[in-house]
Order: C-alpha cells, then sequence, then structure tokens
C-alpha cells in the first residue's frame, strides 16, 4: 500500500510541475509567495506579501514578511527555467539582496541548481534559501497549495481492546 502510495505522490508531484511550467512568469511568482504564506511566513495573512513589479524588479521578484509584525523582511527570486540554476545566477540575487540591506533569501526554481550554486550559498554571510523544482512541488503538495484531495481511504484494524473478555 505504501508503495502505491508513493508512486500516485510521485506521478502527481510530476503533474504538478509540468502545470507550473505552463504558466506564466509573473503568475509562478505568486504561486511561489502563497506557498510561503501556507509555510507560515507572514504570519500566514495575505497582505504580509508582496509581488514586485514586472519589469526593472533589480533582481527581486518578491518580498514577504518573515512575520506577522513584519520585524524582518525575505526577498523572493522565482526562476521558472528548465536548465540548472548557476552559481553566477546566486551571485545577481546575492547583490540584489545587499541593494536592498537584507540579510535573507530564497530562490526558488522549477529546475535544479548545480553544485557551484550550493557551495557560492554555503560560504555566504547572508542566509539564502534554495528551492528546487522537486522540493517546490512537495512542499506544495504538502501544504495544499495548487492541488486539492481527491479521494480519503480510511484503513482499519481489529480493536483487540474490544473483545478483551476481561
Amino acid at each position: 500500500m505504501e508503495t502505491g502510495y508513493s508512486k500516485i505522490r510521485k506521478d502527481l508531484a510530476e503533474e504538478l510541475l509540468n502545470k507550473i511550467k505552463s504558466c506564466n512568469p509573473y503568475f509562478f511568482e505568486s504561486i511561489v509567495l502563497d506557498l510561503l504564506i501556507k509555510l507560515g511566513y507572514g504570519g500566514s495573512d495575505e497582505k504580509n506579501k508582496k509581488v514586485t513589479k514586472k519589469s526593472n524588479d533589480e533582481g527581486i521578484d518578491g518580498i514577504i514578511k518573515e512575520d506577522k509584525l513584519g520585524l524582518d523582511l525575505i526577498y523572493v527570486q522565482a526562476k521558472k527555467w528548465e536548465n540548472p540554476v548557476s552559481g553566477t545566477e546566486i551571485q545577481k540575487f546575492a547583490g540584489a539582496l545587499q541593494v536592498q540591506r537584507a540579510k535573507k533569501g530564497i530562490f526558488i526554481t522549477t529546475s535544479m541548481f548545480t553544485t557551484n550554486a550550493h557551495e557560492y550559498v554555503s560560504k555566504m554571510d547572508s542566509k539564502i534559501v534554495l528551492i528546487d523544482g522537486a522540493e517546490l512541488t512537495d512542499l506544495m503538495i504538502e501544504y495544499n497549495v495548487g492541488v486539492s484531495t481527491k479521494q480519503t481511504y480510511e484503513i482499519k484494524k481489529v480493536d483487540l481492546e474490544y473483545f478483551n473478555e476481561d
């Protein structure tokens, strides 16, 4: 049964990623911010997220308050790409964060990150979290963003307490 569930979830993740890839880039930015709200950023309040303007965004696609009070901001880069994201792209995002005097950023892509990108992030003072397409879909499924429950099965077992004749 677990094998069947794993296959269904894997197929769902693949279908979800394909659907995301077919969306326009601006809608993808909204998806990413919706997910971050579901993860609890912004105090789970929709008004605490902001998609930046479509042109001249200076390397920042969205901004979300870290908590309900907005004690810190998290800057978001969302790339709907087929090719892996390189360290060069992470450097550009890090530069955009510096311009904003930001300490925290999240870079989300529909593809994956190169080893160089991961190495670059690990050496930085500011915190940048990398989320690739596989992790993105896993989080979307876990937090019910862009998916809905089709059917629920209840698995039963014998209640041994009931049959205790003492």
